[in-house]
This record gives C-alpha cells, structure tokens and sequence, in this order.
C-alpha cells in the first residue's frame, strides 16, 4: 500500500463553478500506477469549496452560482462578520453548506468517475487568491 501526499496551489479564478478535474491528474502522475485506491483532495480555505457534478454542460455550473446566490444572498443586514466585503459571510456559509473535501475511488491508475462527473472548485469570493488543495493518494 502506498501513501502519497502533495499540496499545490491553483491559479486564481473568478467567482463561480470551475472544473479542475484535468489539473488535479496532472499534479499526481504516480496515481498511473494504482489498480486500487482512494484520493481525498481537500481545500485549505474558509470561503471556497469542492464539489463533484456535471462535467459536460456549462450551464449547469453556471445555474450553481446563480442558486447559491439566492439561497445565501450577499448585504443581510443580519450579517456581523462583514469587514472583508459584502461576500465574505456569505462566501463561508456556501462553503460550509458544501464541502472543504472530496474522497474519489482510484482504479486502474485514474479516477473511477461516472461518465458525466468532474471536480468542481467552488469559488465564492468575488476577488479571491490562488487556493491550496492537498491532495491524498493511497493505494497499490
């Protein structure tokens, strides 16, 4: 059984729905060589999250957006934590309401996902920076 563990950053992108499936393969080459096993990929940040859904359809990452916003909208005047900007509290509600991490079968040296599955950063922030991930390969 081998264990393998790298941590990178990816570049900043915009607010929205964006599919890092491709990226997060191209920074584990060694998973060519698991028949079996499991990637736990996690994001190190409090407004951002992950998801896995629709691959094909962009619409479907942009009708995401659009339904996080109304259902967690930006200036409620119940809001206290709002010295980082009108999307800051909203932003760590949708990532709870998320998830900070994924765990996705490995075999035969690639993602076990369905035909129509990807990996979804979930970006909440309008402005936000690059955001880490840890990436958490184990199998043989």
């Amino acid at each position: 059984m081998t264990w393998l563990q790298r941590e990178f950053q990816l570049p900043p992108f915009p607010r929205g729905f964006h599919l890092i499936t491709s990226e997060i393969k191209r920074q584990l080459p060694e998973m060519s060589q698991v028949q079996a096993g499991l990637l736990h990929i996690f994001i190190k940040h409090t407004s951002a999250s992950l998801t896995l859904n629709e691959n094909a359809d962009p619409t479907v990452r942009r009708d995401f957006e659009r339904h996080m916003n109304v259902m967690v909208p930006e200036d409620q005047s119940y809001y206290e934590h709002t010295q980082e900007g009108s999307d800051d509290m909203p932003a760590h509600i949708k990532a709870s309401l998320m998830d900070s991490s994924l765990m996705l079968p490995v075999s035969r040296g690639t993602l076990n996902l369905g035909i129509w599955q990807g990996v979804y950063l979930c970006e909440h922030r309008n402005r936000a920076g690059g955001r880490t991930l840890l990436l958490t390969l184990q199998g043989g």
